[in-house]
């Protein structure tokens, strides 16, 4: 395999109220990775969230790995996402929501930021939840690979996307071939994993510009993000919760 590739950390940062989180981006020197915008892995409890703020000009993507999130827009939207659903914002030209814990207890999961290209950057802001049994589910031995963002999902973004979750207990590999020019990454929630030849702990993820086939090792029992994008080459201007 020739490919471009990088490991990076997670780190922790605080946001919304009373939330840390670990982020792989944006932070100092490494902002957005085109054409994603942010990745975070939050645990929420209640007496702490993600009050009413605005957004624009990208679409975010929650997904729950436990407990579960209520999300509310000036659309009218209301609506609570459990274990292994997602829900999808389209900000548009503008939608002000909020996130909040639905349980007790964790309330884990992922919010990834992908920009809107320039031509999309004024559409209409719009809502879309999708529960855990409506996902493309593979099972195989050792594992499973449930399908977000892609072939046979009924969540729909308007950037071309790849988006799964890989379940897999040690000693399973796991491979499949990506759309040309895509780029992505490799996100390790928990465990750990050789992606593409490379050692992956819990908590980094494999950054690559150029591959045509991607692979997993479980070196333990592991849940790996699999997100890969066809970049929209145009610059990325974030500025807090917005992106023009």
């Amino acid at each position: 395999m020739t490919a471009d590739y990088w490991i990076r950390k997670a780190n922790e940062t605080s946001e919304g109220d009373g939330v840390v989180v670990k982020r792989l981006f944006p932070l100092p020197g490494f902002m957005n990775f085109d054409p994603f915008v942010l990745w975070d892995h939050f645990n929420v409890r209640p007496g702490s969230g993600f009050p009413d703020h605005p957004h624009r000009g990208f679409e975010g993507l929650t997904f729950m790995f436990s407990g579960s999130m209520e999300h509310k827009d000036n659309l009218g939207n209301q609506s609570r996402v459990g274990a292994g659903g997602a829900q999808r914002f389209t900000a548009g030209h503008g939608i002000v929501h909020s996130e909040m814990p639905g349980s007790e207890g964790d309330n884990e999961g992922i919010q990834l930021w992908v920009n809107l290209a320039r031509a999309e950057k004024t559409v209409e802001p719009d809502y879309q939840q999708v529960d855990a049994d409506e996902f493309p589910r593979q099972v195989f031995k050792q594992g499973s690979v449930v399908t977000l963002v892609g072939a046979g999902s009924p969540l729909k973004i308007k950037t071309p996307l790849v988006y799964k979750q890989l379940n897999l207990q040690a000693g399973t590999h796991y491979s499949e071939s990506l759309p040309k020019n895509y780029r992505g990454f490799v996100y390790l929630v928990s465990g750990e994993a050789v992606v593409c030849q490379q050692a992956v702990q819990a908590g980094e993820a494999f950054f690559t510009e150029r591959i045509n086939e991607f692979d997993i090792q479980a070196v333990q029992d592991c849940v790996a993000m699999l997100c890969f994008a066809r970049p929209h080459k145009e610059p990325i201007y974030q500025h807090g919760p917005y992106v023009d």
